[in-house]
């Protein structure tokens, strides 16, 4: 058995997928499906596990050894929003809340593999090494990465990373984003930019070393994100990971890649960033691939142009857009 936390979200429902892909359907989900505004729960209509459990029963049951077999827990449940400005709710939903699931791993032998995020590396002033070593060197830009930054430090002075696994996304992108809303990829909101209004806008630059539209981030197709995970669970490497392309591409090479996708040519407007976000703001992201590389992990990536045209063709412009584990193989 395989439970997933946040099964019902982004990467969540795209390793449930990835595992019905592979035959696996002995799978409990545990998550919140929110408003029906949300509409979260399409992300499951295609897929096949065998429980869904609220997350707020979930640690009560856990501890009380209501599951039996469990081979491992895939920990990517979190509040993400980056703007998250209720620091206690942090520290009691990324925090405290991997402390127990990690806690019951180590405690009777299962697999853990959970989201830490890129976003521990703040402005990258101290570079973009998943060498734990480097750990102490990282300074969060917002509370939702110094939530992920302290559970990092917890796990590994409490030994769970002998055993363990910590991935440190980068920006995905792809199929089953859909109900996140302003935290969505840049990707889901040019797509449909376009299609309103026939342009992209992108966040002009408030630094004189970039131009406009040339911040640069390392963008992640999440099919490759749950690809590097289904080698984590079948190959007994631990430690933290950075999971990105390892190529940095501005976001304008982003919105020109979904109008070619679309057969557009590119129309961009640069709009002022908002004062709130200017002092917070990461110019340049990059993952070091180096470690899981070195660990074995030797599969190619996608680069953006072939995942956003992917993305686009076989799912935005589908009428069912989300991940069906009973559709062909692309």
């Amino acid at each position: 058995m395989i439970i997933i936390t946040g099964g019902a979200g982004f990467i969540g429902s795209a390793m449930l997928w990835e595992l019905n892909r592979s035959g696996e359907k002995n799978i409990i989900i545990i998550d919140d499906l929110g408003s029906t505004t949300t509409e979260k729960w399409r992300n499951l209509s295609g897929l096949d596990f065998a429980d869904f459990i609220l997350k707020d029963h979930f640690l009560d049951l856990l501890e009380r050894g209501a599951f039996q077999g469990i081979s491992a827990i895939i920990h990517m449940g979190a509040n993400s929003s980056t703007t998250e400005t209720d620091a206690d709710h942090l520290l009691t939903n990324n925090f405290g809340y991997s402390k127990k699931i990690a806690s019951f791993c180590m405690t009777h032998d299962v697999r853990l593999i959970y989201a830490s995020s890129a976003a521990t590396y703040g402005d990258g002033s101290n570079g973009y090494d998943d060498d734990v070593q480097q750990l102490d060197k990282l300074r969060p830009l917002n509370m939702y990465g110094y939530s992920k930054q302290l559970f990092d430090r917890w796990a590994i002075n409490n030994g769970i990373l002998d055993r363990a696994v910590g991935l440190k996304f980068f920006n995905v992108y792809g199929p089953n984003e859909y109900h996140k809303g302003d935290m969505s990829s840049v990707v889901y909101k040019a797509f449909h930019q376009i299609l309103e209004h026939g342009s992209v806008k992108l966040f002009q630059s408030h630094r004189p070393d970039y131009r406009d539209g040339e911040q640069l981030r390392d963008f992640i197709y999440v099919r490759d994100c749950t690809r590097i995970m289904m080698w984590l669970l079948e190959n007994p490497v631990a430690g933290i990971f950075n999971v990105g392309s390892g190529d940095a591409r501005s976001f304008r090479d982003l919105a020109t890649a979904t109008f070619s996708a679309l057969g557009k040519q590119p129309v961009i407007d640069y709009v002022p960033m908002p004062e709130a976000l200017r002092d917070k703001y990461q110019y340049y992201t990059c993952a070091d691939m180096k470690k899981l590389r070195q660990a074995g992990f030797g599969e190619p990536l996608t680069s953006i142009e072939d995942g956003i045209l992917e993305y686009v063709q076989h799912y935005l412009s589908s009428d069912n857009p989300y991940l069906d584990y009973r559709k062909p193989s692309l």
